[in-house]
């Protein structure tokens, strides 16, 4: 019993671990390897609440350390993706000598740790919020940090052409997602959980067929697909959100 109660906060370390590597690289601007250590904390996220509640072991201590390795995740390495890009943005045109521009240009890169405050606030609020028990209200800070984390790793693949490419190197988009970003993060948006309680279709199968739809989206669109599951991650919730409510 003693070891077995220590099984989903060493996961939940693990999370916080890869969170370490993912900033890490994002310093460094390797976005494909930070995207691969964020999805790595949150698989690790996915799997600690699984096994507490499995092995009878949940605890407040597990609770709020889920929440600080979630802040460091999804948290801080989205904030420093954002000022990554917006740092390098600034960066080109210091040196197409724009000075017009630069004042502006070298505080933008800050906007993006927006995205970390919205995220805080999120988990502080989520610690007290009774009605987040079995879904969510708001997107959650693993999704958020997927769809900030993909933005960098397509603008990479775009090769510095088309529309996706000029839309990610313009700095007052990337400060404005950072923006919505900090309010879905927050918002009273009632969306469904991804953690499974149960393993099975009854109860799972808006959970189970969203996963095989993302997955399929992922085998046909790659990183791009990251964005646009997240994108129908909430309209999914918002439409069977109604059907609930009529039914």
């Amino acid at each position: 019993m003693a070891l077995k109660k220590h099984i989903p906060n060493f996961i939940t370390l693990l999370n916080l671990a890869s969170g370490l590597v993912a900033l890490v690289y994002a310093f460094n601007n390797n976005w494909q390897m930070a995207f691969f250590w964020v999805c790595m904390g949150i698989f690790f996220d996915f799997w600690d609440g699984f096994f507490a509640r499995t092995l009878k072991v949940s605890s407040p201590i597990g609770l709020q350390l889920d929440s600080l390795a979630d802040m460091v995740t999804s948290g801080v390495v989205p904030g420093m993706a954002i000022f990554q890009m917006l740092a390098g943005i600034a960066e080109m045109q210091a040196e197409l000598n724009l000075e017009s521009d630069n004042f502006y240009l070298g505080l933008l890169p800050y906007a993006g740790f927006i995205i970390t405050l919205g995220s805080a606030y999120r988990l502080a609020k989520f610690n007290v919020d009774t009605r987040q028990t079995n879904s969510f209200i708001g997107l959650p800070t693993p999704a958020n940090a997927l769809f900030i984390m993909s933005l960098p790793v397509i603008q990479a693949y775009s090769d510095g052409d088309g529309v996706l490419f000029e839309l990610l190197s313009n700095p007052y988009v990337l400060v404005a997602i950072s923006f919505i970003s900090a309010f879905m993060l927050n918002s009273n948006i009632p969306l469904f959980s991804l953690k499974l309680k149960y393993f099975n279709w009854e109860t799972n199968k808006v959970q189970f067929s969203f996963l095989i739809l993302s997955i399929l989206l992922l085998f046909f669109l790659n990183y791009l697909a990251i964005p646009l599951i997240i994108i129908l991650y909430v309209l999914v919730s918002l439409v069977t959100n109604k059907l609930w409510h009529k039914a």
